[in-house]
């Protein structure tokens, strides 16, 4: 899985190479250990291109802080894996007793 996650991570940022106006592109907490005030799980974080540390399994995003810095790869997933995650959910049914 943290293969698929990674894998996920480098589809993201090669499909932003491709792009020709940069549209900001954002990545899904999943794993927050050692960093529980920095990162939150679940939430949305803004993904900087930095293909250095990519080649380190790194990415560097803007966290609670407000700064950017690294953190592992396998701590988020593209923001679109976790949007179709998502949608293939079933959803609850609701029973309601009268």
């Amino acid at each position: 899985m943290v293969r698929a996650i990674a894998a996920g991570v480098a589809a993201a940022r090669a499909g932003a190479r491709n792009v020709k106006k940069r549209e900001a592109q954002f990545v899904i907490c999943v794993r927050n250990k050692g960093y529980p005030a920095s990162l939150e799980l679940g939430k949305a974080y803004r993904l900087l291109k930095d293909e250095h540390m990519s080649k380190h399994s790194q990415v560097r995003v803007i966290d609670e802080s407000g700064e950017d810095y690294l953190y592992p790869e396998d701590y988020f997933v593209p923001k679109e894996f976790w949007e179709g995650m998502a949608s293939a959910m079933p959803r609850p049914k609701l029973s309601v007793r009268p």
